[in-house]
């Protein structure tokens, strides 16, 4: 499955593998809300995303921002993979927030 979510006490995390297209919208869009309703703070795996095509960087940076007015973090842990990055830039976005350095981005931390 290429979007999943795992939600724990204190943190959602949303993983995305493989191809994240169109194809997969309303699954990533259905993840991310139910994330948001949480109250708890986002945390964004990409590493095993191997293309994030213009609808799923959309959704991610409306999620980011929602997030963001409701005082809710919403971070990317982990590397960004090289595709990845070089779509986010082409299409104009920038970097995925990461946490301040020395936070804690676990499960339940």
């Amino acid at each position: 499955m290429p979007v999943t979510l795992d939600r724990q006490i204190s943190c959602c995390s949303i993983s995305l593998d493989g191809e994240i297209t169109i194809n997969c919208a309303s699954e990533l869009k259905t993840v991310v809300l139910q994330a948001l309703s949480s109250e708890t703070k986002t945390v964004l795996n990409l590493e095993h995303a191997t293309v994030l095509d213009i609808t799923a960087l959309q959704l991610l940076w409306a999620a980011e921002k929602q997030a963001r007015s409701a005082g809710r973090q919403f971070w990317r842990m982990g590397e960004l993979p090289p595709e990845v990055a070089t779509a986010t830039a082409e299409a104009g976005f920038t970097e995925f927030p990461v946490p301040p350095q020395g936070s804690d981005t676990r499960h339940g931390a």
